[in-house]
């Protein structure tokens, strides 16, 4: 996760949300890769509903995600579309706070931190290389950014213009998904090292994303690696997937 030149200016500044509002374009930032929000966020798990299958996205090559199911589970289950899965993810990434955040964890203690609704987030890094060690429940859904951004659609169309990556889980190489510039809505909460301060924000999404099926019981390694321009970030993920 990186944070955009929007996120830099607004970091610090408070935002008043009411119960019936939504503040648009809050502090940007890039976490699974980057996010750029010329005042948005960018938080693993967004307040944004549904679950359709995104087929408009470009698939970047390799083995598709769907191709590596568990033993015994639909070989194609229905994906997240662009904008649940983004708004959700960023949630997530901004739904704790600095010194307890899963994107900031070196060693993946924190893998289960926040965890909910049917679906596993992996988290990338603020920047850098990490290895981390992880327990995944058996039967649920995985998914992760390579590299991704949150900001103003411009600040999208910059951030993909050169945003690059790859994810290898077991020695075969996934397809990531491009998504584009791709509206959200993300909630945080005050001192999450995305957004800085707790609210509901609506902003653009877009990165390089993997959504996979139920990993088979077992242990599993996977690599993620992304970039954009000088930024970029590598994880390496030992997975443990319980046998339910």
């Amino acid at each position: 996760m990186h944070l955009g030149r929007s996120m830099a200016l607004l970091i610090g500044a408070s935002v008043l949300v009411s119960a019936c509002s939504t503040t648009s374009a809050p502090p940007s930032t890039n976490t699974g890769g980057s996010t750029n929000t010329g005042g948005s966020t960018n938080t693993g798990g967004s307040t944004n509903t549904g679950g359709s299958a995104d087929t408009s996205d470009s698939p970047a090559g390799g083995v598709t995600a769907s191709a590596l199911p568990a033993a015994g589970s639909p070989s194609a289950r229905a994906k997240l579309s662009a904008a649940d899965l983004q708004g959700r993810w960023w949630t997530w990434a901004a739904s704790s706070t600095s010194d307890s955040n899963p994107v900031s964890d070196q060693d993946g203690h924190l893998c289960a931190k926040g965890q909910s609704g049917g679906i596993w987030f992996l988290a990338s890094t603020f920047g850098g290389a990490v290895t981390r060690t992880c327990t995944v429940p058996a039967g649920v859904p995985v998914a992760f950014p390579l590299v991704n951004s949150l900001g103003e659609a411009g600040d999208c169309d910059e951030f993909m213009a050169s945003a690059r990556g790859s994810a290898v889980l077991d020695g075969r190489a996934l397809e990531p998904r491009r998504h584009e510039a791709t509206a959200v809505q993300i909630s945080a909460v005050d001192g999450n090292p995305v957004t800085q301060d707790g609210g509901r924000f609506r902003t653009q999404a877009c990165g390089l994303w993997v959504q996979l099926d139920p990993p088979a019981p077992g242990s599993h390694t996977l690599g993620i690696r992304g970039s954009s321009g000088s930024f970029s970030v590598s994880v390496d993920y030992k997975l443990q997937v319980s046998a339910g």
